[in-house]
């Protein structure tokens, strides 16, 4: 729930002001590509002036920073939700997958990885991306750990491994959702549930000669 409902008139339309400069901001993003967008772009998309968007958001990086606090309480829900009926998360992460990753319009891909790319070339953006890759990956290992306590998933299934190998997945299908103009989305959706339903079965392990020699 909100805190927002609870706040003061003026904080309550505050909050609800920045919450459509954050989605105007997105906006933004897919139509000029994230490097190329500028605060007056993001000022023209929500009809306000640059030195009025200023007031709430003094940099491009601080609008990001507000999309991963955003995405950060929404990710929390989504994870509280999964680990709520434990002996289903493995049918919980297929629907999740179909919804938010096989379901993500190109250009929503595209700004993703845009992002990733800028993460590269500006220290607050990775900064930012780093602390969100923390956050997914410690979700994730805890949900592997819950499965196999319900008895959804393998007991032989390294957690730490199967958080990051998840991870490593969907950043890869992001990628391709991204650039691919034939993505068959049927067809990986059924490659991808295969392969995860290996690693809940404790079918994919890491290879441990390999990380000894790393």
């Amino acid at each position: 729930m909100s805190l927002a409902r609870f706040a003061p008139p003026r904080k309550a339309a505050e909050a609800e002001r920045r919450q459509h400069i954050l989605e105007a901001a997105e906006r933004a993003f897919v139509r000029h590509g994230f490097h190329a967008t500028t605060m007056q772009h993001v000022a023209e998309e929500i009809g306000m002036s640059a030195g009025n968007l200023y007031r709430y958001f003094p940099s491009k990086e601080a609008i990001v920073e507000g999309l991963c606090a955003r995405d950060q309480e929404e990710r929390a829900q989504a994870f509280a939700d999964l680990m709520a009926d434990s002996r289903n998360i493995p049918g919980a992460i297929f629907a999740g997958l179909r919804q938010h990753v096989f379901g993500k319009p190109p250009e929503k891909a595209r700004m993703i990885v845009e992002i990733w790319a800028e993460a590269g070339r500006n220290p607050r953006v990775a900064e930012l991306t780093r602390a969100i890759d923390a956050d997914v990956l410690a979700g994730l290992e805890r949900l592997m750990d819950a499965a196999k306590a319900a008895g959804a998933a393998s007991p032989a299934l390294d957690s730490r491994f199967g958080a990051r190998f998840f991870f490593t997945f969907v950043a890869g299908l992001f990628k391709r959702i991204a650039i691919e103009t034939d993505f068959d989305p049927e067809a990986e959706m059924a490659m991808a549930v295969g392969v995860l339903e290996a690693l809940f079965a404790g079918a994919l392990q890491p290879d441990q000669a390999a990380s000894k020699e790393v």
